[in-house]
C-alpha cells in the first residue's frame, strides 16, 4: 500500500509585538522578549519607546529546571536513583516603567499590572488561564514558558518612585518549567489508493498499516503529541515502540456507540492532558474518552531522542490519514 509522508512543515515563524530591541540575557546572549496575557494581547518588554524595558541586569530563572531527586539506599553503602521530578520554576524579570508625566507613567504602570495579574483571575470556565512568556532569538527561533504571576509589582517604594518612573522585579511561576518551540514538529501518514488484487497483476494492499516511523523529538524533554485521525476506520492502535506503551481507540466500543469512522470523520487525541473528542460540530467535540482500552491504555509520550513509532487503522481505506503534532521542550530559553 502506498504511504504518502509529509516532511516536517513548520509555520513562518512570526514577530509577536512588531519589533522590539535586543536585549542582553544570561545564558541566553542578545534576545528580544514579548509578554502574551490570557487575552492575547502582545506586550513587547525590551522596546523602550512603548515606556517601559527590562532592565539588563537582574533577569534570572532561564536556566535548567530543578529536580527532585528520589533515592533508595543501597546496603553496601551509598543510594541509587530511582526517580527525577522537574520541579515548577520562578523566572525573576525586572522592568522599568516611565512617563514623560505622572499620569502618562500611571497609565503604564495600571496597564502592565493588569496584564501580568489577569493570570490569577478565574474566566468564564472558571479557570485561571496563564500568559506566556517568550524570548525570540536573532535567527527567528523563539522559545515560550507558560507563567503566573506571582509577586514583584509594588515598586521599589523609595524617595522619588512612583512620580514619573519606577522599577519592579517580577515573579513568574511557571507550573511546566521546560521551555517549548513556536514550530511545531507534524507528521503525516496517509493512505493512497488501494489495489484490486487481480488488476493488472496479483498485488496486496494492507488496509490496516499506515506505516512504522522514526519520530524525532529534538527537545530535552518527553513531549506529549496530539493526535488527529481521519476516517475511515474501524479500530486505531498507536504503539511507541521505543518504549513498549500503547492505546487503541474503537469507535464501536460500547460507551460511544458510534460505528467505525466513516471517510472525513476525525477524533482528536491529547496526551496531556488525557482527552480524546470526536469532531461532530459541537463545540469541543463530543467527549469520547471510553473509547480507548482502558486499563491498558497508556497516553504515550515521545522521548528525547528517535522513536519508533507504528500507526495501525483497521479498516482504513482512500482518505485514512494520522496527523501528530507536538511542540520540543527544553531545560533552557
Amino acid at each position: 500500500m502506498p504511504l504518502i509522508t509529509a516532511p516536517v512543515q513548520p509555520p513562518d515563524p512570526g514577530t509577536p509585538g512588531g519589533g522590539g530591541t535586543p536585549i542582553p540575557l544570561p545564558g541566553v546572549g542578545n534576545a528580544t522578549a514579548f509578554y502574551t496575557d490570557p487575552t492575547g494581547t502582545v506586550w513587547p518588554l525590551s522596546e523602550s519607546a512603548l515606556g517601559w524595558f527590562t532592565l539588563a541586569e537582574g533577569v534570572s530563572g532561564l536556566g535548567a529546571a530543578s529536580y527532585t531527586l528520589t533515592s533508595d539506599a543501597q546496603p553496601r553503602g551509598g543510594a541509587r536513583l530511582r526517580h527525577a521530578q522537574p520541579q515548577p520554576r520562578t523566572i525573576i524579570w525586572p522592568l522599568h516603567v516611565y512617563g514623560d508625566t505622572h499620569l502618562q507613567y500611571l497609565e503604564r504602570w495600571r496597564q502592565l499590572s493588569t496584564a501580568f495579574t489577569r493570570t490569577l483571575r478565574r474566566g468564564r470556565d472558571k479557570r485561571r488561564t496563564p500568559g506566556t512568556l517568550t524570548i525570540a532569538r536573532p535567527d527567528g527561533t523563539s522559545r515560550s514558558v507558560r507563567v503566573y504571576y506571582s509577586a514583584g509589582f509594588e515598586g521599589q517604594g523609595k524617595r522619588g518612585s512612583g512620580i514619573i518612573s519606577d522599577s519592579v522585579a517580577l515573579a513568574l511561576w511557571c507550573e511546566d518549567p521546560y521551555w517549548t518551540d513556536a514550530e511545531p514538529i507534524t507528521v503525516h501518514r496517509e493512505t493512497g489508493a488501494l489495489n484490486d488484487f487481480l488488476d493488472p497483476y496479483p498485488s496486496v494492499s494492507s488496509s490496516q498499516v499506515l506505516g512504522e516511523t522514526v519520530v524525532d523529538n529534538p527537545g530535552d524533554a518527553v513531549v506529549w503529541p496530539e493526535w488527529t485521525i481521519t476516517g475511515p476506520a474501524s479500530l486505531i492502535t498507536f504503539t511507541n515502540e521505543t518504549t513498549g506503551d500503547s492505546f487503541a481507540l474503537d469507535p464501536s466500543a460500547s460507551a460511544v456507540g458510534h460505528g467505525p469512522l466513516t471517510a472525513g470523520e476525525q477524533v482528536v487525541v491529547r496526551t496531556d492532558p488525557g482527552q480524546v473528542r470526536f469532531q461532530d460540530g459541537s463545540p469541543g467535540g463530543a467527549n469520547w474518552s471510553g473509547a480507548l482500552d482502558w486499563p491498558e491504555a497508556v497516553l504515550w509520550g515521545l522521548e528525547p531522542g528517535e522513536n519508533l513509532v507504528t500507526f495501525q487503522l483497521d479498516g482504513s481505506g482512500p482518505g485514512s490519514a494520522v496527523d501528530l503534532l507536538f511542540h520540543a521542550r527544553h531545560e533552557t530559553a
